[in-house]
């Protein structure tokens, strides 16, 4: 009890948070209401400091990020301690199976578990302002990505419904080019009105400058007959297709905006060099992957620590003379979507790599199970680089598996294209 002058369970929620605090010297509890609000935050945090003269405090919360853990990150005297919802839950679920629940008796709990179980825990430390700063753009990048899917996939239905003939002019409707084109030009009659050159006008200035190309679409419009001759359908289709167009348009823009950041951010970071030397890494992906890593070398003991954090290592259960494997159902959504996209990607560039999944799939393993075995291996991989900081090499790499004499070389050479 002498690491810490206080102990603190704290149950958040979007207005308030309930606490428990419990003095290391007296033992004495005491249960307070925070509001959510910076200047109540600031003084709440103000007499702590104050009260037990800066000394550390242990703070035990749910949240790994968010509102409530972003405005405790600047208070240097509280180390903070989250945990999993789930482990609260069951915590919860020991002492109380009823499935009663309070926001008071939850920072109560919390309170009990890092005092009780603190050897257990790990504290949160951040890592350095740039990686962080990387970790946020990659994630929120990627979730632009998926919000560009989402349109692509409505936008796409929208117009086989009343003009199919846009899907076959461009063949990727997640461009400026066809955003434009609509926000343009909605319909068929629409552009088969328009000059033939306002058309060549449009697509030189969109890039589009192959006479073949642009010859092929101004024919193609001439000769196009309307799906349909329902207005309704017409006139609000359109429309729909106008909104969606310009939805597509802010992503591609703000995507545009995320890779410049990113770009920026990766050049002047000092670890940048080992995940961009990776196989088909890209930009994109070495800043996944050292986002996932980051430049705290002790934040993992082991690369199997880190492909359990992702969900990449499988799960051993055992009971009585049962023993089975599954995957992971509770991890880090974004950071086994990382290691395991990288992994399919790594299948196109990596000669080992092919060779690898090839050989999971003839053992009757499905695509994913496949991608998520090879994902593991690259963790590992990438564990060693990163540990040494040494860029990685494909040559010395297979030289390593020849003087090992594994039978991925031989399955290799047994199977070639």
């Amino acid at each position: 009890m002498n690491e810490f002058a206080a102990y603190i369970g704290m149950d958040w929620s979007d207005q308030k948070h309930d606490l428990c605090l419990v003095d290391a010297a007296t033992g004495d509890k005491e249960f307070l209401v925070l509001r959510h609000t910076p200047e109540a935050i600031e003084a709440w945090a103000a007499s702590l400091r104050q009260r037990f003269d800066g000394q550390p405090l242990a703070v035990c919360l749910e949240q790994s990020r968010g509102p409530l853990i972003y405005a405790l990150l600047k208070y240097d005297f509280l180390v903070l301690y989250p945990i999993n919802p789930t482990t609260l839950a069951r915590y919860r679920e020991a002492f109380a199976p009823s499935g009663a629940k309070d926001d008071p008796t939850d920072a109560d709990f919390m309170a009990e578990i890092i005092i009780a179980h603190r050897e257990r825990l790990r504290a949160w430390q951040p890592e350095d302002e740039k990686t962080r700063t990387l970790a946020y753009l990659v994630e929120q990048r990627r979730t632009l990505v998926g919000e560009r899917t989402r349109i692509s996939n409505r936008l796409t239905a929208l117009l086989k419904g009343y003009f199919p003939q846009v899907l076959q002019w461009f063949p990727d409707v997640r461009t400026f080019l066809v955003s434009d084109f609509l926000s343009r030009w909605p319909t068929l009659p629409a552009v088969k009105r328009a000059k033939v050159s306002s058309l060549e006008k449009f697509f030189r200035e969109h890039n589009s400058n192959r006479q073949a190309t642009v010859a092929s679409r101004l024919k193609a419009i001439k000769e196009s007959i309307s799906l349909t001759t329902d207005q309704a359908v017409i006139k609000s289709s359109a429309l729909m297709a106008q909104a969606l167009a310009a939805q597509m348009k802010v992503i591609l823009e703000a995507l545009k905006e995320f890779d410049r950041q990113i770009e920026e951010v990766c050049n002047s970071h000092q670890d940048y060099h080992l995940f961009e030397s990776l196989p088909g890494s890209g930009t994109v992906y070495a800043a996944r992957l050292l986002a996932a890593f980051g430049s705290n070398r002790e934040k993992f003991a082991s690369a199997d620590e880190l492909a359990c954090l992702a969900g990449i290592a499988p799960v051993i259960e055992r009971s009585g003379k049962s023993k089975w494997v599954r995957w992971r159902y509770f991890c880090p959504k974004f950071l086994r979507q990382t290691f395991h996209e990288y992994a399919g990607e790594s299948v196109l560039h990596s000669f080992w790599a092919k060779a690898y999944y090839e050989s999971q799939r003839a053992k009757g393993k499905s695509h994913a199970k496949a991608v998520r075995a090879l994902a593991y291996k690259w963790i590992r991989i990438m564990w060693k680089c990163w540990q040494t900081n040494s860029e990685y090499d494909e040559v010395k790499y297979l030289e390593s598996l020849r003087k090992k004499n594994s039978p991925l070389l031989k399955y290799a050479a047994s199977n070639p294209e």
